[in-house]
């Protein structure tokens, strides 16, 4: 064999075990966050830290609000800075869990600062608009662009803006490329500039007030069952206390606050908008109707997609979606609860169903902060025995299969399938047999199941502490 094909096969074997896990990486969602600081801002960050490896980070960028700016409100312009240091002190013990974090060096390069004067303030060319237009426009990478707006959406209108006076010509082609996940309207830029101008290349657009969730008032939201997930105790032991300067540095409630007690967990409405990024399985990015750990959402008009439905005949409102025009909102501001109204329970269910996995898998990458890898749990791997994407004809038995599933820390493994029938079109409950198996079966209904998909989720945990879960999502086509 020549000398040359000899090196070319050596390097080949050589490469072999990591190539999967560097497709893997290649694969990983491109987000861009921008943050007004808000305090419960600054509680995300932790977490949003500890998942740097699930995501390719193009910018970390402050910008205003309609609660926080310059002058109002403001944590000041070096707010991220503790994060960033603390985040230096925990990366080598995080790298051991997973090489695909991020260097504390490449975070600082990617932190911008972005329009900050004023609430919806657009005018300023800045760092972190410049930042944005830049990712926008580089053609190096063709995957789709998450820009989460946690704060005000003014910065991201400035980048457009940018791109619509120097680039117009190329502006369908960053439409076509921008998923814009914003936690409410928290400024008029929305409404007052990207739709009149960029409206016509419909740019996929979520809004959420699902977050509530678990943001300020989760006491009033979440099913009673998951509070001590929240409470001070839980986050004292997990999170809080020894385990690393990025975890201490979480503002949980103290003992004076009002209706909490200390330690409890104080709020993290932004933190939907990087669940969403987050590759659980679930394929939520896919479609914003087929829900995960950000939520699900029903699509309203113009490729924005919005909360479902809270009750029969409700009609989303026009205009910008905000304090005063939230359904959840507005009702938790006139008393409202989950706790006393079945229709709030059934508003916020899609983001407070997967509460307690994301408390767990949270506390998991506090001990990554702290242990070493055998000292540790890391969530398993659901690989399914067949497509994702099946199809069949009404009355068809259908086989499902997760072999090949494996968990790296050699944990046991429990599997749970079930019917997502939110998120599928079929009008029915189908039954699985064997759901609690690692194979599992159904058989499709004749009746008026022609022409519907059915979402069946093969959901796996495992036996660590704390328990870890992931998932593979099955869409049956009938046919």
């Amino acid at each position: 064999m020549p000398f040359c094909a000899i090196l070319l096969l050596s390097y080949l074997i050589f490469n072999s075990t990591t190539s999967l896990a560097q497709d893997s990486r290649d694969n990983r969602p491109r987000i861009i966050v921008t943050s007004d600081g808000e305090i419960d801002d600054e509680c995300s960050m932790v977490r949003f830290l500890l998942y740097a490896n699930e995501w390719d980070i193009e910018g970390i960028v402050t910008t205003s609000s309609q609660y926080h700016w310059q002058g109002h409100s403001w944590a000041g312009d070096d707010w991220i800075d503790p994060y960033l240091d603390a985040y230096k002190q925990v990366y080598p013990n995080l790298v051991k869990h997973d090489p695909g974090f991020p260097t504390p060096s490449f975070l600082r390069n990617k932190t911008r600062m972005g329009n900050m004067s004023a609430e919806g303030e657009m005018d300023e060319v800045t760092e972190g608009s410049q930042l944005i237009v830049d990712v926008l426009l580089d053609n190096a990478d063709p995957r789709p662009i998450w820009l989460q707006a946690w704060g005000g959406i003014n910065t991201i209108s400035r980048a457009l803006r940018t791109i619509e006076e120097e680039h117009p010509e190329r502006m369908a082609e960053v439409a076509e490329k921008i998923r814009l996940y914003c936690i409410f309207e928290q400024d008029s830029t929305f409404q007052s500039y990207i739709l009149p101008h960029w409206g016509k290349y419909q740019i996929t657009t979520i809004i959420s007030d699902q977050f509530e969730a678990i943001a300020y008032r989760w006491k009033k939201i979440l099913p009673k069952n998951q509070h001590p997930y929240f409470d001070g105790h839980w986050m004292k032991e997990n999170i809080l206390q020894n385990h690393g300067p990025l975890c201490s540095l979480y503002k949980s409630h103290k003992e004076s606050d009002e209706g909490f007690i200390e330690n409890d967990f104080r709020s993290e409405g932004d933190s939907p908008a990087f669940f969403h990024n987050i590759v659980t399985g679930l394929r939520s990015m896919e479609s914003p109707d087929w829900g995960g750990w950000g939520g699900r959402f029903v699509w309203v008009r113009d490729n924005t997609w919005m909360d479902p439905a809270p009750y029969e005949g409700y009609v989303h409102p026009e205009g910008r979606y905000f304090r005063e025009t939230c359904w959840g909102r507005i009702n938790l501001n006139n008393g409202m609860t989950s706790h006393n109204d079945e229709r709030m329970m059934k508003f916020f269910k899609p983001a407070w169903r997967w509460a307690v996995v994301q408390q767990n898998d949270w506390a998991a990458r506090a001990d990554w902060c702290v242990k070493s890898y055998e000292e540790a749990n890391h969530p398993p791997t659901v690989v399914l025995d067949h497509g994702m994407d099946l199809h069949f004809k009404p009355g068809a038995k259908v086989n499902l299969n997760a072999h090949g599933t494996t968990d790296p820390d050699g944990d046991e493994l429990s599997y749970r399938w079930w019917q997502y029938e939110e998120a599928d079109s079929y009008e029915g409950t189908i039954a699985i047999e064997n759901a609690g198996e690692q194979q599992a079966s159904f058989t499709i209904p004749d009746h008026n199941s022609k022409g519907t998909n059915i979402h069946v989720i093969c959901e796996v945990t495992d036996s660590g502490t704390p328990s870890l879960t992931r998932y593979q999502r099955v869409v049956i086509n009938v046919k």
